[in-house]
């Protein structure tokens, strides 16, 4: 049950990070390749999927915390929702401004309102849920939701979006209900954006763009050897306590 305390006043829908697009884009590729893939290898390898997540400090973008899926353990640890559960067991920071980075490198936990959230795959119903009630405000993906259905062969996202929230309204067609967006990116909790978004926020030179489209692309391509390995587990019966696999 939610508290009956009172709200805090959130702005989400004007929020933009304060940090520069490609510094951004440039820190979650590279933590992606060098600290998440790994933690993902070891994961799929026992079963769970290939979702990781990370927090990275909006001021400096130094990772606070990282994860990856554990679903061999529970259902709900979710790559996002293990990592916001790590983040929550550090112990809090309390700072002057001028000590955040100090206390950073230590392992604390800053407000959620100054970090910056990254999911290598767009968040599901249960991650966009954790993520609102955690009170992260602005999210970055790396895959989309298709590219979960149509590269990894793992459709639920979209699936129980469509058949558990989306509710038709009177009038509705089976065309404009499957027209509607499946969920508002854009909302008084949280902005959510994918990466490619970010570099369009850039506005880079063509050549530019398409350097750092490239980029994109080739940590994309890193996930198709991790992809192999959870699919061929599935088929072998590696054991995992999701029920949707």
């Amino acid at each position: 049950m939610a508290s009956s305390t009172s709200s805090p006043s959130f702005e989400a829908h004007a929020m933009t990070s304060t940090q520069d697009p490609i510094a951004l884009l440039s820190t979650i590729l590279r933590l992606t390749e060098e600290r998440i893939i790994p933690l993902t290898r070891a994961g799929v390898s026992s079963g769970s999927k290939l979702f990781g997540a990370a927090i990275l400090s909006r001021s400096s973008l130094k990772p606070l915390t990282v994860s990856t899926n554990n679903e061999r353990e529970s259902p709900l640890l979710h790559g996002e929702i293990n990592c916001i559960q790590q983040y929550f067991a550090l112990p809090p920071a309390s700072f002057p401004e001028q000590e955040q980075e100090e206390e950073e490198e230590e392992g604390y936990r800053i407000p959620t309102k100054d970090t910056i959230f990254f999911a290598t795959h767009e968040p599901c119903s249960l991650c966009l849920s954790g993520i609102t009630w955690a009170g992260f405000n602005e999210f970055y993906y790396l895959f989309t939701y298709e590219d979960s259905r149509d590269l990894f062969a793992i459709p639920y996202d979209i699936e129980i979006l469509e058949e558990v929230f989306r509710v038709k309204a009177p009038g509705d067609t089976e065309a404009t209900l499957k027209s509607r967006p499946l969920y508002n990116r854009r909302n008084k909790f949280f902005v959510g954006r994918s990466l490619v978004e970010l570099l369009e926020e850039a506005a880079l030179s063509a050549e530019e763009t398409d350097k750092w489209k490239k980029e994109i692309e080739r940590v994309k391509g890193l996930y198709n050897g991790l992809s192999e390995t959870y699919q061929e587990g599935k088929r072998g019966g590696v054991e995992s306590a999701s029920v949707w696999k």
